[in-house]
């Protein structure tokens, strides 16, 4: 086996490992390492949960004496002292020779100097191993860093004719049990969950992650509700002290409901707006990115949907089709996007296609503007 194709094959690994931080990690990426030596393995960790302790450090800690060994991380060891060592460092007190990496860090506290301060070292780097994978896995870090805001995926769940509910409301349930747990799963592997407040309204949801053993890995509710409108008595803010919640509203509410809220423990998040009062999602994204949230599931309806779309914030479109149909009568999917020309409209690319129970769920990504 070439030296190239084991540097793969480690790097595969790490990478899966990284998918264990993915959710609880924020505001850091989520990291995976290895160590090896002899093609023997070492140790291995991934970035804990809160975002410490760092992957290398985890890896390190397992593998005990590790002089003369490879490390493979899916992203550029950190440079920056903060309520840690340098990984870069600690890595180079370790004795390891040689650092594989997938990713460069574009922190600008990191960018580049993690291989500076190895390569000073003595120590052999290797970059760009299985590169565009390690992309993929951190995009809403990477998207964080370079331009200020979170990745989102957009969730929908519809018939078979593109309707999220019947004429009357009732939207429990169009997808199976499986989707449900498939939803619950994603939940557990985003930072946030979004939603507008008439879904907030309608729904009464808790937008939990349950029936996985997962109850630990709750995303931050975001509630997009310029008004301030949801209701005190929801399930929602009751349960605020528990599971954060953050509400992004328009300027200019009164002092005393706005007070009402914090006191029980909600975060309010004031976003700019336009003259009828729609919010604006580009500065809500870049809120969230202030506030370190990195990826943020959007399960909101067809009006929230057809927005996050015409504000070009989908990174990642999931959808749940199920075996019924419902008719023109009921909701629709997407609201309206103001399209007159197929050429103008938003496309993605399938990624990925396949059975969920009895529904099939599909993967999508924008198409190249």
């Amino acid at each position: 086996m070439s030296r190239e194709t084991q540097d793969e094959r480690w790097m595969r690994l790490a990478l899966n490992l990284a998918q264990r931080g993915l959710g609880c990690v924020w505001p850091n990426p989520a990291v995976g390492c290895v160590i090896v030596r002899d093609e023997k393995l070492l140790g291995r960790g991934w970035t804990q949960s809160g975002g410490r302790p760092h992957a290398e450090t985890e890896a390190l800690a397992q593998a005990g004496d590790v002089k003369g060994a490879t490390a493979y991380v899916t992203l550029e060891p950190c440079a920056h002292h903060g309520k840690t060592p340098p990984c870069a460092e600690a890595l180079i007190a370790a004795g390891i020779t040689r650092v594989v990496s997938a990713l460069d860090d574009p922190d600008s506290r990191v960018a580049g100097q993690g291989y500076k301060i190895l390569q000073d070292a003595g120590i052999e780097v290797v970059q760009d191993i299985l590169m565009d994978a390690a992309a993929d896995l951190n995009q809403g870090f990477l998207l964080n860093r370079t331009i200020g805001r979170p990745m989102f995926t957009l969730k929908m769940a519809s018939s078979v004719d593109g309707r999220i509910a019947t004429a009357s409301g009732e939207s429990r349930w169009i997808t199976g049990p499986e989707a449900r747990r498939q939803t619950h799963l994603m939940r557990a592997r985003h930072d946030a969950v979004l939603i507008g407040a008439g879904t907030a309204r309608i729904d009464d949801p808790l937008l939990d992650v349950r029936d996985m053993g997962l109850s630990d890995h709750n995303p931050v509710r975001i509630i997009l509700d310029g008004g301030l409108s949801l209701s005190l008595t929801s399930r929602l803010a009751r349960t605020a002290k528990d599971t954060p919640l953050w509400i992004c509203h328009r300027a200019g509410l009164e002092k005393a409901r706005r007070k009402t809220w914090e006191e029980i423990g909600v975060i309010l998040i004031e976003v700019a707006h336009s003259d009828t009062g729609e919010l604006d999602l580009a500065d809500m994204a870049i809120q969230l990115g202030k506030r370190g949230l990195t990826r943020v599931l959007c399960e909101g309806g067809g009006r929230v949907a057809s927005s996050m779309i015409a504000a070009e914030l989908v990174d990642t479109l999931v959808t749940f089709t199920a075996g019924l149909a419902i008719g023109s009568e009921g909701g629709a999917v997407f609201g309206p996007l103001q399209i007159d020309a197929l050429k103008d409209a938003p496309r993605f690319d399938l990624v990925e296609s396949r059975a969920i129970g009895g529904d099939t769920m599909t993967v999508w990504k924008p198409s190249a503007r």
